[in-house]
């Protein structure tokens, strides 16, 4: 499943790869291979070596620092990292806060926050879902009210992915509970070191901590540090989520799980015979394929109609919904392959086990199998994606 390369998006490959070969260590690529967690100096210190290349924000544009790389380099980039089990760059700063600031920030934002991002002075984290607001974001309820020349933040945010190493965090707060619910939202940038933050971990299924709540008592944020106009915070929420889905559909990730899943099923024995020369088995698994690639001349065509400043609308909802499908669909098949070996789901068989072939203890499938359900779920469920699609692309979505 190879798209038709020009000499100089071989070339680029070729480069990349290299780069890969000599800067990605392989005790790191075995951890993503795995589904570990990744500490946070690991990202910071994978993060480092990308902007010491100029790779780390090839989607902004270059004024800011970024590659404004086109579609098919991107697409080149992603996918060789994937195929590498490097570490995924993570997107908070980089593929959601910094399109905003781009667009809607003041120069002084840009001047500062921007440099900070690359140069991994901030880790950044999301303030958008809420107890009662997770698909339904309007209805966040965590509130900023002006007091001269701050504003003071109550109020709760949860399911904040990497809370726990962020020193920085992007709000939706309501700061008009009287308008329409859409127009009273505003879009803060908070110091998470500022008195009356707090973080509290939640702990997952497996024993890791990725998720957080993060509570808001009585905060003084600085009025500089609200992103475009006073409640009209929503259209900026609206544009980063599209970035956020966009990036969730996660081509480059679907292929590096597919071609594993094909690694173990051709060394996986059924009857006598490798799996994947199973009849149902290969069907299912070139269905998949088939899927994958629709999906990614799709990215491709979406990415290239897309400038630097600009982002998709619906399309971003029919990538974020197919692409999560996809992953979903491969994670179910790695499951089936490793059969009763993925039955075991005690935190010491996810601690120690390996994905490899035989009578082995596969709890890294089942891992990661029932960690991405929450793919369909995250970045707007995709039952509310349908909706948006039925909406804006049918017309009224009856």
């Amino acid at each position: 499943m190879e798209l038709n390369y020009s000499a100089e998006d071989i070339e680029f490959r070729d480069e990349v790869r290299a780069f890969l070969a000599e800067s990605l260590q392989s005790s790191l690529a075995d951890k993503v291979a795995l589904g570990l967690s990744l500490s946070k100096t690991e990202y910071e210190d994978w993060h480092a070596r990308l902007q010491a290349r100029g790779w780390l924000a090839p989607n902004w544009p270059k004024q800011f620092g970024g590659g404004e790389w086109e579609a098919v380099k991107r697409h080149i980039f992603d996918e060789e990292c994937a195929l590498a089990n490097a570490p995924r760059i993570v997107p908070f700063g980089l593929a959601m806060l910094g399109p905003v600031l781009h667009k809607f920030g003041s120069t002084a934002q840009q001047n500062y926050w921007l440099p900070r991002i690359l140069n991994g002075d901030d880790w950044w984290c999301q303030g958008y879902s809420e107890p009662g607001a997770g698909s339904d974001l309007v209805a966040l309820n965590t509130k900023a009210v002006r007091d001269a020349d701050h504003y003071i933040v109550n109020g709760q945010k949860t399911w904040t992915t990497l809370g726990q190493h962020a020193n920085m965090i992007f709000c939706l707060v309501r700061t008009d509970s009287e308008a329409k619910a859409q127009e009273g939202i505003s879009f803060l940038l908070i110091d998470m070191n500022t008195p009356g933050v707090e973080v509290r971990p939640i702990v997952l299924i497996d024993g890791s901590v990725e998720v957080n709540e993060i509570w808001f008592s009585d905060v003084r944020v600085p009025i500089e540090n609200l992103v475009g106009e006073e409640n009209k915070g929503w259209t900026y929420a609206k544009y980063l989520l599209t970035h956020e889905r966009t990036n969730i559909a996660g081509v480059g990730f679907a292929r590096a799980g597919l071609a594993a899943v094909k690694r173990f099923a051709s060394k996986e024995y059924s009857g006598g015979k490798p799996l994947i020369e199973n009849p149902l088995f290969a069907a299912r698994l070139a269905e998949i394929e088939i899927d994958l690639m629709a999906m990614a001349t799709t990215n491709l065509r979406i990415l290239s109609n897309a400038s630097g400043t600009q982002a998709p609308s619906v399309e971003s909802s029919m990538l974020k919904v197919k692409g999560t499908i996809i992953r979903q669909a491969i994670n179910d098949l790695m499951r089936r392959a490793a059969g009763p070996n993925a039955v075991p789901f005690a935190s010491e068989e996810l601690e120690h086990s390996q994905l490899q072939v035989g009578p082995i203890r596969a709890g890294r499938v089942s891992m990661q199998y029932f960690n991405n359900r929450k793919l369909s779920i995250y970045g707007g469920s995709n039952e509310i994606q349908r909706q948006i699609i039925a909406k804006d692309a049918l017309g009224g979505g009856r």
